[in-house]
């Protein structure tokens, strides 16, 4: 029975970038999730807060998802905190679970958030034992990894691909959760921009849906 780990630097990350590939693993074996920040007052009501990680919950259960690590750290704030605590934190996750599989943010996209989480991951990923993840792959994230700037470094080239036509349709749900996040299309965080792009990688290989990855490592023991 595999271990998956997905690391979602905010809540709905993980939905946009991988949900329907964690139905497939929460079917074969145990998906856990990591979600890196939260919002905070005054910013964001506090009643809001308090709904989006009842959510997040409710994502949990559609997705399969075995149990999820809130390291409660404020969003769109990483930049002003010492990387250093943020690579123990995930590092923590990492030694509890000991996952064999791991997806985290692209580090091109967007939101500094990601780019963060990214590095920290790719730290506390670090081959260093033979418990060490045989896989760590990037997701791609509407509405962040598509509207960073033209750079080469930016750039998502995916190198795998999962079938997600049987499960396109939990994906949708469980993102139809999140709904202060939800918006109407053409917005690219909207159902039909879900669709879209997975009826897109799945004509790259042949099938109805697909999500899309780059292979950040692979280990054959």
């Amino acid at each position: 029975m595999s271990r998956v780990l997905v690391i979602a630097p905010h809540p709905d990350d993980e939905v946009l970038g991988c949900g329907g590939t964690i139905v497939r693993h929460a079917r074969e074996g145990q998906v856990y999730l990591c979600i890196v920040t939260r919002a905070y007052p005054p910013e964001w009501p506090v009643e809001q807060i308090k709904k989006r990680k009842r959510e997040v919950l409710r994502v949990n259960k559609i997705l399969g998802i075995k149990k999820t690590f809130f390291l409660n750290l404020p969003t769109v704030k990483l930049d002003t905190l010492p990387q250093k605590g943020l690579n123990e934190l995930i590092t923590g996750v990492v030694q509890k679970i000991k996952p064999e599989i791991v997806y985290i943010p692209h580090r091109g996209d967007l939101n500094k958030d990601h780019n963060i989480v990214f590095d920290a991951a790719m730290v506390a990923l670090r081959p260093r034992s033979n418990s060490a993840p045989i896989k760590v792959l990037s997701y791609e994230t509407l509405s962040e990894t598509e509207w960073s700037a033209p750079l080469v470094e930016n750039y998502f080239i995916p190198d795998v691909y999962v079938n997600i036509s049987g499960t396109l349709e939990l994906k949708l749900k469980a993102m139809s959760e999140y709904k202060l996040e939800l918006k109407e299309f053409p917005h690219p965080r909207s159902l039909e921009a879900l669709t879209a792009l997975a009826r897109l990688r799945g004509s790259t290989i042949g099938v109805e849906a697909a999500e899309a990855f780059m292979l950040i490592r692979e280990i054959w023991r």
